[in-house]
């Protein structure tokens, strides 16, 4: 029977790529002159460090561009509230998601059910298997899937025959 994964996830060395570009941005440009702002990631966990708000927003632009350059999806960060830190500066913390978390999956598995198409779908860990008897059922629930606002960037992966 054929089938085919549906799957979030995201590359963390092109996340790198992007956050060493906006650092480099950060040093070369006039309005960030003399200020202490930076951006780091531990794990899946991005930092940023700003001297106000409008530092803060300015560097999040500057990431959401650079993460879309890098063909990244923007919908993979979550930002966390900021949190004061010494004087005016401001504390960011911004989750890089991967995976697809339980409620989502069972939402979609509610929603493709829903939609007639005679598939079957599992959940399998942060990832679901979808099988159906035709490879157009398939690409019929490929494309269901696409037309959903799930505010998750999804990929379909491992179709097989």
């Amino acid at each position: 029977m054929p089938s085919f994964d549906i799957v979030s996830k995201t590359d963390l060395n092109e996340v790198d790529n992007a956050l060493n570009n906006v650092s480099r941005e950060i040093e070369t440009r006039y309005d960030f002159k003399g200020s202490n702002c930076s951006i780091e990631r531990a794990e899946s966990v991005l930092t940023i460090h700003a001297d106000d708000d409008l530092k803060l927003r300015q560097m999040h632009e500057l990431l959401q561009g650079h993460l879309t350059r890098r063909k990244v999806d923007a919908g993979v960060l979550d930002y966390k509230e900021p949190v004061n830190a010494a004087g005016q500066s401001v504390r960011q913390q911004v989750i890089v998601r991967e995976g697809i978390d339980k409620e989502l999956a069972k939402k979609l598995v509610k929603q493709i059910k829903g939609s007639k198409i005679k598939v079957q779908v599992a959940i399998q860990g942060d990832e679901l298997r979808v099988t159906g008897k035709k490879r157009d059922e398939l690409q019929e629930v490929i494309a269901f899937c696409k037309g959903l606002d799930v505010g998750l960037p999804l990929q379909y992966v491992n179709f097989r025959d």
